[in-house]
């Protein structure tokens, strides 16, 4: 079946494919929306008749989703003793999420079609103004979606990576908001105080969004504290994940590969060198 996105896409609200003044009136204010929040949505970037169908595929899939339950502080390091038991290293929460893996999404895929849609890419690119913007190479981990169940959440931290973009799916029954503290690091200052401040409680510059489905979010998330509050309810939480690097070919290491999708393939154990019969699954 031959997936046409501008199906599912609302191109009348978004005319992401084509140029024009609308386009580039639309990415003019992602990009003021992006450079004074750090984050951006774009409502109801997928029309809300086809949703449906993307929980079905959701549906589908979720049986694949590797689960994984650890403690971690904002920033994905290891305990510093020398710190005082409060200092933002020193905070460590329960983090517990499930993704299924991007080989599950085919050439059946509407998630897979939307990713690949030609207009997507340079759309996406041109909101961040990054110059360096490719694909994600990784099999496991180009399109990928995020499963989370009652109980799970992500407790507040920073992104290893730059920018994420999502696409809201299906929300849990209750809970499952998206929290923000904007540009509250900078890369010459960590601002500990202020990230102390935000989990100890301080809502006051926190942003809380309710995304719905359909929605596309843009979210620079090395720079801006976030959470997304523990979820209630029998309903499962989807999320899509497109992926983008920095550099052309880029794959993830078999240690992440194994950590966040529960195996590893030959092409992360050639390019960190290693031996392929050294994969053990």
């Amino acid at each position: 079946m031959e997936i046409t996105v501008r199906d599912y896409v609302d191109t009348d609200r978004y005319p992401i494919d084509r140029d024009g003044t609308a386009r580039d009136v639309l990415l003019a204010a992602l990009r003021d929306t992006l450079e004074r929040d750090g984050c951006a949505v774009q409502k109801g970037f997928v029309r809300s008749a086809r949703i449906a169908e993307l929980v079905q595929e959701s549906d589908r899939v979720a049986v694949h989703g590797h689960r994984n339950f650890n403690r971690t502080n904002a920033y994905f390091t290891q305990d510093r003793a020398d710190l005082p038991a409060t200092h933002p290293l020193r905070r460590f929460y329960d983090r517990s999420n499930a993704f299924v893996p991007a080989d599950h999404f085919g050439a059946t895929s509407i998630l897979r079609a939307i990713y690949n849609w030609p207009a997507f890419a340079p759309f996406i690119q041109a909101a961040l103004g990054e110059e360096r913007f490719f694909p994600y190479a990784d099999p496991l981990a180009d399109v990928i979606l995020n499963l989370a169940e009652a109980g799970n959440g992500f407790p507040w931290h920073f992104d290893t990576n730059n920018y994420t973009v999502t696409l809201a799916i299906q929300n849990a029954e209750s809970g499952g908001e998206f929290e923000y503290r904007a540009h509250l690091r900078t890369p010459t200052d960590e601002n500990y105080p202020g990230v102390q401040a935000v989990l100890d409680g301080d809502t006051s510059r926190v942003v809380t969004l309710r995304l719905e489905p359909g929605d596309l979010q843009i979210f620079k998330g090395r720079y801006s504290l976030h959470r997304v509050t523990p979820l209630a309810g029998s309903r499962p939480r989807y999320v899509a994940i497109f992926s983008y690097v920095e550099e052309p070919g880029l794959v993830g290491s078999p240690e992440r590969a194994r950590q966040l999708y529960g195996r590893v393939l030959p092409i992360h154990m050639t390019r960190a060198g290693l031996r392929n019969d050294a994969l053990v699954d």
